[in-house]
C-alpha cells in the first residue's frame, strides 16, 4: 500500500500575481502530485470559501493561514493515509472543516490538498489523472 508520506502547503502567486495555495504530496513510493489553486473572479454564495489573511500584505489576499491550516491541521490528519483512498481523505477533511463553506480551513487549501492527492494516486496507479478519476 502507497501511503502519504508528506504534505506540503506553501503561497505562491499566480499568473495575475494573486497569492494562491499551493500543495505538494509525496508518497512513501517517491510519487508526487502538485497542485494550486486559483481564486474565482466571481463568486456565488454557494461557493466555497477562500480563506486569506486579511492583511495589509498582498492588499488582504495572503494566503499564509490557508497554508498554514495544510501544513499543520490537514497534514497530521492524512499522513499515512493510503494515497487510493480518495474518497476517504476528501471526507475527513470536509469533516476537519467543520462548515458548510469550508470556511474554516479554507476551501483554497481543502481544494489543492485533494488534488495533489489526486495527481499522486495517479501516479502512484501508474495512469493519467483523467482515467484514474
Amino acid at each position: 500500500m502507497d501511503r502519504i508520506e508528506k504534505v506540503t502547503g506553501r503561497e505562491i502567486l499566480n499568473a495575475k500575481g494573486k497569492p494562491t495555495v499551493e500543495v505538494e504530496v509525496v508518497t512513501s513510493s517517491g510519487k508526487t502530485g502538485i497542485a494550486s489553486v486559483p481564486s474565482g473572479t466571481s463568486k456565488g454564495r454557494y461557493e466555497a470559501h477562500e480563506l486569506y489573511d486579511n492583511e495589509p500584505r498582498y492588499s488582504g489576499y495572503g494566503v499564509r493561514k490557508a497554508v498554514e491550516n495544510v501544513n499543520t491541521i490537514i497534514r497530521n490528519a492524512i499522513q499515512d493515509m493510503d494515497i487510493l483512498n480518495q474518497r476517504k481523505i476528501d471526507s475527513l477533511m470536509i469533516d476537519l472543516d467543520g462548515t458548510k463553506n469550508k470556511g474554516r480551513l479554507g476551501g483554497n487549501a481543502i481544494l489543492a490538498t485533494s488534488v495533489a492527492v489526486t495527481k499522486a494516486g495517479a501516479a502512484s496507479a501508474g495512469m493519467p489523472a483523467f482515467r484514474y478519476l
